[in-house]
């Protein structure tokens, strides 16, 4: 029987995620929570760009929670542990990209408690956190020895991002400087990329130094720049450097970095993504050292971006093809190194 899954939220990923259940021939869409009242009734399909499916939207959790699904993919804008804790509670696993990933030192007791009560499982990952900043550097590290340093980069071209408000209001584009400064950004993301950091230095076995360092650049416009949350004008943010490492005695040994840029024109600094555009990076540093860029994870043009960005899309594909494992596993917070293996699907015309 097909594992029973609802789509929690229908931003970017949340559409991405439900075009990927409909797609994965073991799973079965059967609801779909919204936060717009506007969407509540709606056939979730169509909210999606797609053709009816006969699932609608509501924003009732007790209903939702009472289809017996199997899980659910939570992609709100920002995770509301309290609400997880509830689906959890009732006995519903969890995937989200937005937590979870490897939480050590962080508390974890609500969630730990309503996985007990639910007998149910929570996974968090993604991509970036997620595949980039654990999965991929875990397996390609297999191939070293003496390792000495891992790196895992984003380079990405904010236009094709539609998220206005998010752009705006969360990761502070077009703000001043001094408004830039107190982004909360470095504690958001490094909330995610530090679990990912640790993960990878208790699997490889560094003994990392419980502070670590980080840092955030920004660049302002030099002229007027298109954005999707409107034109970021002269002086005002135009990318953005995020970089958090851990170290050994003072020594980086993980880096974990997000090149954010409005384009690659009329920045100060005058900053770019270099020859090969934008792009993910894994470096593993020993004996072989390593390095894996991934092309293919943005858009060709800011216009397809705002339509559909690839990098949505496999952070939500990763989700969606955990589910199946994340059924199966043993009740609690389960990280990547804690379950076995999973991959993706087959197009529908080659299955077996």
């Amino acid at each position: 029987m097909a594992t029973k899954v609802i789509q929690w939220a229908t931003g970017g990923v949340g559409k991405a995620a439900i075009a990927g259940i409909l797609a994965h021939p073991d799973l079965e869409l059967v609801g779909c929570w919204v936060h717009s009242a506007a969407k509540v009734g709606r056939d979730v399909g169509e909210l999606c760009g797609l053709d009816p499916i006969g699932v609608l939207a509501g924003n009732d959790i007790d209903e939702l929670l009472g289809l017996g699904a199997d899980c659910v993919i939570y992609s709100p804008v920002m995770a509301d542990p309290a609400v997880v804790e509830r689906i959890l509670a009732s006995g519903t696993n969890v995937v989200t990209p937005l937590n979870w990933f490897y939480p050590v030192g962080l508390d974890t007791s609500g969630i730990e408690a309503a996985c007990a009560a639910g007998h149910s499982t929570v996974h968090g990952t993604g991509i970036h956190p997620g595949g980039i900043t654990e999965r991929i550097p875990l397996v390609v590290s297999a191939l070293s020895q003496s390792i000495t340093h891992v790196r895992a980069e984003e380079f990405s071209d904010i236009r094709t991002y539609n998220a206005p408000e998010v752009v705006s209001e969360i990761m502070l584009f077009g703000k001043t400087p001094q408004e830039a400064s107190s982004s909360v950004m470095p504690a958001m993301l490094g909330s995610g990329f530090l679990q990912s950091a640790h993960m990878l230095a208790d699997e490889l076995g560094f003994a990392i130094d419980p502070e670590p360092i980080i840092s955030h650049e920004v660049a302002v416009a030099t002229a007027p720049i298109d954005s999707p949350a409107g034109v970021i004008e002269p002086g005002r943010v135009a990318a953005q450097k995020f970089r958090w490492d851990a170290t050994v005695r003072g020594e980086v040994v993980i880096s974990v970095r997000t090149n954010w840029f409005m384009g690659e024109e009329n920045l100060d600094p005058p900053w770019n993504f270099g020859p090969e555009g934008e792009r993910f990076e894994i470096e593993v540093t020993g004996d072989p050292s390593t390095q894996v860029t991934i092309h293919g994870w943005h858009p060709d043009s800011i216009a397809e971006g705002l339509k559909r960005n690839p990098g949505i899309v496999a952070t939500a594909t990763h989700c969606v093809s955990a589910v199946p494992a994340v059924v199966a596993a043993s009740p609690g917070i389960k990280s990547y190194l804690d379950l076995p293996p999973y991959a993706g699907r087959a197009a529908a015309h080659l299955l077996r």
